[in-house]
C-alpha cells in the first residue's frame, strides 16, 4: 500500500502562470480585460471556432447558449441522463423542458440512434455530452439537427483537445451550433473556475457577449457597441458571467500546455487499458467504430459487481483504504429526487444509464501523475479484485 493518499485529480499550475497572475494583480486590472481577450483569441485560434467567449464557468456557457439560441417555456431540449446536473439545470433555468435519451453502455455517450424517436413538435435543441472526453457520434446528430431545424449545443466540458473524424471538438461552425468547455480544476486545463463558449454563429456570439455582462452594450461589438463615451445601453436582462483577467492569465499558460497534458493523460489511460483489459472485476468502456481522438478527461471503468460480489461504493471504499482516491461520474440524472419528482422519471426509464450509474468509478488521472503513481493504482485495483477472486 502506498504511504500517502493519491487524489483522483490535481491541477498542474506552472510558475509562469503564477507569475502572470501576480502581474495581473500588480497591474490593478484583475477583472475582465486584456488577458481575457487574449485568452479568447488564443482559444479561437486553437479550436478553429470563429468566436470564443470566456466565461466564469461551463455552466454559465450552457445557460447563455440556451438563452442566446432563444430556448424558453414550451420548448423541449434533448440530452443524456449520464451527465453532471448542470446540463439539465440550465435547460430548466431557460424555462424549457429536458427530454432524456438513453446512452450506449459501451461508450457511455448518448445513443444517437434513439434521438429521432424522442423528437416532438416542441423539440428545439439537442445537447450531446462528450462523456469522459470521448466525442459523441456527431454526424447523425448534426444531420438530424440540420434537417429538423434544431439548435445544437455540445457539452464539451470533458472534451478539450478531443477530435471527431479528424476535426477538433469545438470547430464546427455550421448553423445554430454552440460548443461549451469547462476549466474547472479537474478538467484538461484549468483557470481555477471558468468556461468558454465557441460558435460560428455571429448573432449567438453577439448576444452571448451582451448576456454575460448584464446585457450592457459596453464591451460588445458591431451593432451593440458604444464607442468613445461613458454611456451604454441595455439590450437584454443579462447576467454576471464574465471571466476575470487573473483567471485568463492561468488559462493562457494552460492552453499552451494542453497537448502535453493530454498526451500524458492518454499515456496513463493506455497503461490502465493494458493492465485491466483481461483483469476480472472491471468492465472497460469500448472504443466506437468511427475515427476519433479521446480527450481522456476521466478514466471510468465499470465495476463488475456481479463477478466481484461487491458494490461499486464498496470497491471505492476499499481503494481509499489503500490510499487511492476515486470519484463518481455520475449518478444518472433521473435518479436524483428533484428530477424524479418533477418529471416523473424513475428507475427503469433509462436502463442503460442505470446499468452504468450503478457501476461506474473514476480512477486517478492527471498529468502530474508519475509512473510510480500509476503503478500504485494498478496494484491497488488488482489487489481488490484478487481479494474477491477475480
Amino acid at each position: 500500500m502506498r504511504k500517502t493518499f493519491l487524489p483522483f485529480a490535481r491541477p498542474s499550475i506552472s510558475e509562469e502562470a503564477i507569475a502572470d497572475v501576480a502581474d495581473s494583480l500588480r497591474s490593478g486590472w484583475i477583472t475582465t480585460g486584456p488577458k481575457a481577450q487574449a485568452f479568447e483569441e488564443a482559444f479561437a485560434a486553437y479550436t478553429g471556432a470563429p468566436y470564443a467567449l470566456a466565461l466564469n464557468s461551463a455552466t454559465a456557457g450552457l445557460h447563455l447558449a440556451c438563452l442566446a439560441l432563444g430556448l424558453g417555456p414550451g420548448d423541449e431540449v434533448i440530452t443524456t441522463p449520464m451527465t453532471f446536473v448542470a446540463t439539465v439545470n440550465v435547460i430548466l433555468w431557460a424555462g424549457a423542458r429536458p427530454v432524456l435519451v438513453d446512452i450506449d453502455r459501451r461508450t457511455l455517450n448518448i445513443d444517437a440512434a434513439r434521438i429521432e424517436s424522442a423528437l416532438t413538435e416542441r423539440t428545439k435543441a439537442i445537447v450531446p455530452v462528450h462523456f469522459a472526453g470521448l466525442p459523441c457520434d456527431m454526424d447523425p446528430i448534426e444531420t438530424l439537427a440540420r434537417e429538423r431545424g434544431l439548435a445544437l449545443i455540445e457539452d464539451a466540458a470533458h472534451a478539450l483537445g478531443a477530435r471527431y473524424k479528424g476535426r477538433l471538438v469545438g470547430s464546427s461552425t455550421e448553423g445554430r451550433h454552440v460548443t461549451v468547455f469547462s476549466f474547472h480544476p479537474t478538467k484538461n486545463i484549468t483557470t481555477g473556475e471558468g468556461g468558454m463558449l465557441c460558435t460560428g454563429d455571429e448573432e449567438v456570439a453577439e448576444k452571448t457577449a451582451l448576456l454575460r455582462q448584464h446585457g450592457m452594450s459596453k464591451g460588445a461589438w458591431k451593432r451593440y457597441a458604444v464607442q468613445g463615451t461613458p454611456h451604454y445601453d441595455v439590450h437584454f436582462p443579462g447576467l454576471k458571467y464574465n471571466m476575470l483577467d487573473i483567471e485568463a492569465a492561468i488559462g493562457l499558460d494552460q492552453l499552451r500546455r494542453l497537448e502535453d497534458f493530454n498526451g500524458r493523460r492518454r499515456a496513463i489511460a493506455a497503461r490502465y487499458d493494458e493492465a485491466f483489459a483481461d483483469r476480472g472485476g472491471l468492465i472497460l468502456p469500448e472504443a466506437p467504430s468511427y475515427d476519433h481522438l479521446h480527450g481522456r478527461h476521466i478514466y471510468t471503468p465499470l465495476v463488475d459487481v456481479d463477478r466481484l460480489g461487491m458494490s461499486r461504493d464498496a470497491f471505492m471504499a476499499r481503494l481509499r483504504e489503500l490510499n487511492i482516491g476515486t470519484a463518481l461520474h455520475y449518478q444518472a440524472l433521473h435518479l436524483f429526487s428533484y428530477y424524479g419528482e418533477t418529471f416523473g422519471w424513475r428507475r427503469g426509464d433509462f436502463p442503460e444509464a442505470e446499468y452504468v450509474s450503478d457501476r461506474i468509478v473514476s480512477l486517478p488521472l492527471f498529468p502530474a501523475m508519475t509512473d510510480e503513481d500509476v503503478d500504485d493504482v494498478i496494484d491497488a485495483v488488482r489487489a481488490v479484485c484478487l481479494a474477491k477472486g477475480a
